[in-house]
């Protein structure tokens, strides 16, 4: 039986080590160059500048413009993006908005945060957020759930008086992700990711295929395949801990195998 306690508690140690890193929040590395943040976005989803996650972006632009970014997401990621609006000294109330769109530009849904806000009238700033749900790495073709690829991010003013439209103001986004692991794996998994332009990769030359591929940018360690998710893990060690559960059971309840008032062989 102590063995059978000493293999139960080895396999849970293992599982709970194996089930950590889903914890763990994909934050930017101490050592990221953060002078080579972008300082300029977009104005439409084609010409979306293209960030990595952690990274805090800048750009300056006027009241009523559209402005956009862009940035990679993978499967078992729950992307949170933020902006903060730098607003003019003298303006009426605005209403800010940022929205967040797939590869496939559909707009998702945001699980919470404050993704429209109201400035009061000469309020210096507003702060703004949106927390999506995790990424999936496959979904039906009718569903609107997060797929593995790239993530557009549009902040623009929905609320503004004539006066105030042409007024300078300052932005920032920044995109982060937790991992949150084998509790929201599926099975199946996409051919690709939704990157624009990926199924036009031709394969014939580095310029040619660079040019297709209108977001360029992927994760540190690549895209997941899908298949695999901690959720193998959890799996293996509880059957495993069943088995040895059963073992231990049999063993405490047949007893010494010899029939009650039958004496012991002498």
């Amino acid at each position: 039986m102590r063995v059978v306690r000493a293999l139960s508690a080895a396999l849970l140690t293992l599982g709970l080590a194996a089930a950590a890193p889903a914890a763990a929040d994909s934050s930017p590395s101490p050592s990221q160059d953060s002078s080579a943040a972008p300082t300029r976005a977009g104005t439409s989803f084609r010409t979306a500048t293209e960030i990595e996650q952690g990274q805090r972006a800048t750009a300056s632009g006027s009241t009523g413009d559209y402005l956009y970014w862009s940035f990679p997401a993978d499967t078992g990621q729950r992307p949170t993006v933020a902006a903060k609006v730098r607003l003019p000294e003298t303006h009426a109330p605005q209403t800010w908005q940022i929205d967040v769109y797939d590869g496939l530009r559909r707009r998702q849904a945001c699980q919470y945060g404050a993704q429209t806000r109201t400035a009061a009238a000469d309020a210096a700033s507003v702060e703004l957020a949106c927390v999506l749900r995790t990424v999936r790495s496959w979904s039906e073709p009718w569903a609107n759930d997060p797929l593995p690829g790239t993530y557009y991010i549009r902040l623009t003013a929905t609320g503004v008086a004539a006066a105030d439209l042409g007024l300078p103001v300052g932005s920032e986004v920044r995109a982060d992700s937790k991992d949150i692991g084998g509790s929201a794996a599926v099975d199946g998994s996409l051919a690709e990711p939704l990157v624009p332009g990926i199924a036009m990769r031709s394969g014939s030359g580095d310029e040619e295929e660079s040019s297709a591929v209108l977001a360029g940018l992927a994760p540190e360690d690549g895209w997941a395949s899908g298949w695999w998710s901690d959720r193998w893990v959890w799996t293996a060690v509880g059957g495993v801990l069943a088995a040895l559960a059963g073992v231990a059971g049999y063993a405490l309840t047949r007893g010494s195998g010899r029939p009650s008032g039958v004496p012991p062989a002498a």
